[in-house]
């Protein structure tokens, strides 16, 4: 019974977390203000923006849902999380430092291509359809520079002062971390608590077609964005 409860719940967070991914990288009213206004170093303000962007954009976490789903080990986990942060931090700093951006839609409608990919990769659908492996690391690693180009985007979007950029940068950077480490310390404890226990091999082609049907859902609106735009 307490299997049958904890897998409901989960299976609610991941539907939950697609319907909200619509509006996963929306910056309230005094983050925007702050962002447009501020001039010179402001490190710890940030470090909070990251951390609160990062908790709240739920493109992210879905992707990583996909990608430690069915890693057992720590070492394993804290290997493919590497890859993934250091492929959004190179693109975040390079990115906002280059003044180089992706549209945002378009951008977003690849990080929500990830989250599908992985879901796929989940369910072992590139061997049994086409007869092959990718090497997951480097997907990982690849997908992470556009999920930082992403973070790029959106900060580039408000256009803030130069000065002190670098300062700035690595507190937003550090704060990403921050929200990432957290958000992925919940979903490690929801899904240890449920891959020990028969329901979790039973339904877990369940839930990773639930993850691409998210990813799905958010390539329809972000590309429903672009060409209305």
């Amino acid at each position: 019974m307490m299997h049958k409860k904890l897998l409901f719940f989960s299976l609610t967070c991941l539907l939950s977390l697609a319907s909200s991914s619509i509006s996963a990288h929306g910056v309230d009213v005094k983050t925007k203000s702050f962002l447009i206004g501020n001039e010179g170093a402001a490190f710890i303000p940030f470090l909070y923006i990251g951390a609160k962007h990062m908790i709240t954009g739920y493109d992210h976490i879905l992707f990583l849902v996909g990608v430690i789903f069915f890693l057992y080990k720590p070492k394993d986990i804290l290997v493919y999380v590497s890859f993934f942060t250091i492929g959004h931090s190179l693109t975040l700093l390079l990115g906002v430092l280059s003044n180089t951006s992706i549209n945002a839609y378009l951008i977003d409608a690849i990080i929500a291509f990830s989250i599908v990919y992985k879901g796929f990769d989940n369910l072992g659908g590139f061997k049994k359809i086409f007869g092959v492996q990718p090497n997951t690391k480097a997907a990982v690693l690849i997908f992470g520079l556009f999920h930082g180009f992403g973070l790029a985007s959106k900060l580039q979007d408000f256009k803030f002062g130069k000065e002190g950029l670098i300062t700035n940068l690595i507190g937003f950077n550090i704060g990403v971390e921050i929200g990432q480490f957290l958000s992925l310390i919940l979903v490690l404890l929801v899904i240890n608590a449920w891959r020990y226990s028969d329901s979790f091999k039973r339904f877990s082609t369940l839930t990773n077609t639930l993850l691409m049907a998210a990813g799905f859902l958010l390539i329809g609106y972000q590309l429903t964005g672009y060409f209305s735009q």
